[in-house]
Order: C-alpha cells, then structure tokens, then sequence
C-alpha cells in the first residue's frame, strides 16, 4: 500500500519529468543505431524513474554471478561514453531534484531515490531493476 502511495506521489511530484528525460535520452539514442546498448539501458531505468519505490537497481554481474558484455570491458567503455555524452547531466538533475526534496521532511524518501537514481544515471549499462522483495537479505 506505502508503495503504491509513494509511487502515485513521485510520479506527480516529478518524477513524470526525469523519467521523461531517460526517455528521450533513450530514444535519441536508439535513432542513432550505435547508441542502441544505451537506449536499452535508459529505458529500463526510465520505467525505474517513473515508479522506483519497491524496486532496486543491481549490477547484472552480481545478480547472475556472471559476466556478460555489459558488465566486461565492453562496458566499462560504454559507461565512460555514457558519462561523458549524458550521464552527468542526469545526475546533476536528479541531485538538483534530491535537494529540492530533502528540503521538506516529507520529501525525504523521494530524495533519496534521487539519489539512488542520480548514482545509477552515471553508469548505467551493467545495470538492471529488481524488485526489492527478490533481493536476498543478509
């Protein structure tokens, strides 16, 4: 029920917007044909930004305790093109929006996916969602 509300709350309060911009990141991407690996990657993470309560970012090597292109050299290199060509700028933009909502008690889960997101726009190929509930716990 919490994740639901809190999911129904980030949508309206902004999180439509930066789950928007993954969008059209991704689907600049996909338009220009080599930046498809990306455009993969910004469309799972921008249904993550729509709706990231109950949901956990993972690196794909950890969760299949195995290596794929992805998660290799391959990329490594393409998280640093990533970084360079926009993941800066989405991360500045999710820190912008974590701020804005630390500000207000409130406000505070939703800064902190921000955050969470802001750290996953830095590098997102490797990386897949989970739900939390399917996450082992120590």
């Amino acid at each position: 029920m919490f994740r639901l509300l809190g999911n129904v709350l980030w949508f309206v309060l902004g999180g439509f917007v930066m789950g928007l911009m993954w969008f059209l990141l991704g689907t600049i991407a996909f338009i220009t044909v080599i930046g498809i690996p990306w455009s993969k990657a910004c469309f799972v993470i921008g249904m993550f930004a729509l709706w990231p309560f109950g949901k956990e970012p993972v690196s794909r090597k950890d969760l299949g305790h195995s290596e794929d292109i992805g998660t290799g050299g391959f990329g490594f290199i393409g998280n640093v093109i990533w970084f360079l060509l926009a993941g800066i700028w989405l991360a500045l933009g999710h820190l912008v929006s974590a701020v804005a909502c630390f500000v207000t008690i409130i406000g505070i889960p939703f800064g902190i996916q921000h955050v969470k997101l802001a750290v996953i726009s830095l590098a997102p190929i490797g990386q897949t969602i989970v739900d939390s509930s399917s996450l082992a716990k120590p």
